[in-house]
Formats: structure tokens, C-alpha cells, sequence
């Protein structure tokens, strides 16, 4: 290093990588419970819940299918589609505000 260089901080080193493997795979598993969530919906309180089209859509077929395979299958499919929300602190707020 040069005399008159200043040594990066490792907080910023730390802050401008990507998210670890493990830090993705966590995150998309609190999505998926938050689907498993919102599928133990009763239909009055799920549509009290702000949801796209296509995941209201998801979490309506889940409730319908009994079969243990098929409901792990489409449980995982809503968590896919909550990866793709842009803000899913404001559906867990509105869960939050929904059963209690």
C-alpha cells in the first residue's frame, strides 16, 4: 500500500457484496412461510390483504388442494411468486393487522 493511499473500510467491503447463498436461501424461506401464512387465511381476511393478482390466485388454489405433495408443490410456488413482490413488509404488516 502506498503511503498516501487510505485503506478501505471492511464494513464497506462487506456492504457492497451480494448476499451469501445462505442469506438467499433464509430470505426466500420467511417468504415461503409467509405464504404458508396467508393460505391459513380465511377468504374474508385474505382480502383484506393488499396481494397481486397472481398470488391471491396461488393462495386460493393452495387452500383448495388436500393432497399432501401437491400443497408442498404449490406452497413452494407462492414463495417463488413472493420472491418477485417488491414489498413484502407491507404484506406481513397488513397480516399482522389482519389476525390479531
Amino acid at each position: 500500500m502506498r503511503e498516501n493511499e487510505i485503506a478501505p473500510d471492511p464494513q464497506d467491503i462487506e456492504a457492497s457484496r451480494p448476499p451469501s447463498k445462505s442469506q438467499r436461501k433464509r430470505d426466500a424461506t420467511a417468504l415461503q412461510n409467509l405464504g404458508e401464512q396467508l393460505v391459513e387465511l380465511t377468504p374474508n381476511q385474505l382480502n383484506r390483504i393488499p396481494l397481486p393478482d397472481e398470488v391471491l390466485a396461488a393462495v386460493r388454489m393452495a387452500q383448495s388442494i388436500s393432497q399432501r405433495g401437491g400443497r408442498k408443490r404449490q406452497l413452494q410456488y407462492i414463495g417463488k411468486l413472493m420472491r418477485q413482490i417488491d414489498d413484502p413488509d407491507a404484506i406481513r404488516a397488513a397480516l399482522r393487522t389482519v389476525t390479531y
